[in-house]
C-alpha cells in the first residue's frame, strides 16, 4: 500500500495535490509519503512479531535525516555501510548501539569512528577484515563486536547487480568456511566479540523461494556458531521486492485481492508466516535490514515536460529530469511507472520514450512505452522512486541536485533544499 492517488482528477501524496508541490517548489522535485514510510515499517515490525527482532533500516537507500528521523523516532535500528551513513544517523537522533556496519571495504578512519560511536556489530565482509578490526580495536584497548556475512551461495535470481548471495559475488565468506574462521578467530583475535552472524543473498526479491532456501541452509550453522561461541543475534539481511510494474494501482487494497493467488506479489505478510516457524525457536535476536521495502514505493519523482520531438522512428518526451536525478533506468535498467499529475480521460495511449536532458544516450526513463500523450509543459510523476532516487543522484553536467519533500497528511516539508549553482561548486578552488 502507498499514499499515491488520484482525486478529482489529480494526483495527490496523501492529502497534498503534487500539482500544488510542483508549482511551488519546481521541477525536478522528490516528494515522500511519511505514513506509507510508516506502514511499511510497522507492518514489516508486526509480521516478525512471533520472534525476538528488530528492523534495521537499510540507510543506502535513502539517507535525508528527515527519512532517518522519522523512523528512529519509531524505534528502527539501521544497517550502514560507511561511516557518513552512521555521522547522518546520529545527528537524526539514532542510537549508535542499534547500528549494524556493513560493507567490504571499511577504512581505519570509519572503524575508529564507529568503536568510539558505540556501534551494535561491525558485519565482516572477509577474515582479513576480521584480522585489521582486531588490529585496530587493540590498539584502542577496545573490544570490536563482529559478525561475520556468511555467503550461502544462493541464486536470488535478481538483476547481477543487486545479486550478493552467490560465491562470485564480492561479498561476504563462503558458507564452507565459516566454522573454521569462527574458531579461529575465538583463540586468536583477542580484541574481538563474536557477536552474531550476517547473510544478506540480494535486493528486489519477489519471491519467497530465495529467502526459505538461504534460512534454512544457515540454521544449522547458526544453531552451532550459538552453541560454540555464544553468538546473540542471526541477521537474515533484507531484499524484499517491491512493486515497480502497476505501482500505482498497487496502492489499493482492491487491486491487491484482484490478482490471481499463483500471481500475487511477494508480500510482508506471507514473508513472516514462511520465516517466523523457522527462526522462532533458536533462542536468538533476528535483525532485517530492509531499505527499498521501506521507502521504494513511498517516494515519487516529478518531472516538467519540456519539449516533444518527434523522429522518423521515434517520439521523445524531452523533460527536465535527468539519469543524474534518478539513474536506475539507466544503471539496472530500472522500471519506473509513469503517470500525468492530471489523471487521463481517456484511455488512448502512445508510445513514446521519455528522455532526460543530460548529454548520454543513456539518459532515458522509458523506452517504447505506450503512455497517456502528456504534452510540454505539463507535469508527470516517476513512480516508486523512494529508494535508490535521490541517495545515488550526482552534479553530473553540473547539474544542481532536486529538492526533496517530506508530505504527512496534509502538511508539506521542505527536507533538503534545492542546490543553487554556488552550491553546486561550493569547495572547488
Amino acid at each position: 500500500m502507498h499514499g499515491f492517488s488520484y482525486k478529482n482528477g489529480s494526483l495527490f501524496c496523501e492529502d497534498v495535490a503534487l500539482s500544488t508541490l510542483a508549482a511551488a517548489h519546481g521541477t525536478p522535485l522528490y516528494v515522500y509519503s511519511a505514513g506509507t514510510i510508516l506502514d511499511h515499517y510497522t507492518r514489516l515490525d508486526a509480521a516478525l512479531s512471533g520472534v525476538d527482532h528488530e528492523v534495521a533500516y537499510a540507510v543506502k537507500a535513502n539517507s535525508n535525516l528527515s527519512v532517518l528521523r522519522l523512523l528512529a523516532n519509531h524505534g528502527a535500528g539501521f544497517d550502514i555501510v560507511s561511516g557518513g551513513e552512521l555521522f547522518r544517523v546520529i545527528k537524526a537522533g539514532g542510537d549508535p548501539a542499534h547500528c549494524t556496519f556493513a560493507g567490504v571495504g571499511k577504512t581505519r578512519e570509519e572503524i575508529i569512528y564507529a568503536l568510539q560511536q558505540g556501534i551494535y556489530s561491525f558485519n565482516v565482509e572477509s577474515e582479513e577484515e576480521l584480522r585489521y578490526l582486531n588490529e585496530v580495536a587493540g590498539e584502542l584497548g577496545m573490544i570490536a563486536p563482529a559478525a561475520v556475512r556468511v555467503n550461502p551461495n544462493v541464486d536470488a535470481k535478481t538483476h547481477k547487480y543487486i545479486s550478493t548471495g552467490k560465491s562470485e559475488n564480492k561479498f561476504g565468506v563462503d558458507f564452507g568456511a565459516i566454522l573454521d574462521l569462527y574458531e579461529r578467530a575465538a583463540k586468536e583475535l583477542k580484541n574481538i566479540r563474536l557477536r552474531g552472524l550476517q547473510m544478506h543473498i540480494g535486493s528486489q526479491l519477489t519471491s519467497i523461494a530465495p529467502f526459505i532456501e538461504a534460512v534454512d541452509k544457515v540454521v544449522p550453522m547458526v544453531k552451532e556458531l550459538k552453541a560454540r561461541h555464544g553468538i546473540e543475534f542471526w541477521s537474515i539481511g533484507g531484499g524484499i521486492g517491491i512493486i515497480y510494474q502497476d505501482s500505482l494501482e498497487s496502492g489499493s487494497v482492491d487491486w491487491w485481492e484482484n490478482q490471481p493467488e499463483a500471481e500475487r506479489p511477494l508480500t510482508i505478510e506471507r514473508y513472516g508466516k514462511e520465516l517466523v516457524p523457522r527462526l522462532k525457536d533458536l533462542g536468538l535476536k533476528i535483525l532485517l535490514e530492509p531499505g527499498r521495502y521501506i521507502v521504494g514505493n513511498a517516494g515519487v519523482l516529478l518531472t516538467r515536460c519540456l519539449y516533444e520531438k518527434k523522429g522518423s522512428a521515434k517520439t521523445f518526451k524531452i523533460v527536465d529530469a535527468g539519469m543524474n536525478d534518478l539513474i536506475r533506468p539507466a544503471l539496472y535498467e530500472g522500471h519506473h511507472e509513469i503517470v500525468p499529475l492530471v489523471e487521463p480521460t481517456s484511455a488512448e495511449r502512445v508510445k513514446v520514450d521519455v528522455v532526460g536532458p543530460i548529454c548520454e544516450s543513456g539518459d532515458f526513463f522509458c523506452q517504447d512505452r505506450p503512455l497517456p500523450d502528456f504534452q510540454p509543459g505539463e507535469n508527470i510523476a516517476l513512480m516508486s522512486a523512494g529508494a535508490y532516487g535521490f541517495a545515488m543522484a550526482s552534479n553530473y553536467n553540473s547539474r544542481p541536485l532536486p529538492a526533496e519533500i517530506l508530505v504527512d497528511g496534509a502538511i508539506a516539508t521542505v527536507i533538503r533544499k534545492r542546490q543553487t549553482l554556488d552550491d553546486v561548486i561550493a569547495g572547488e578552488l
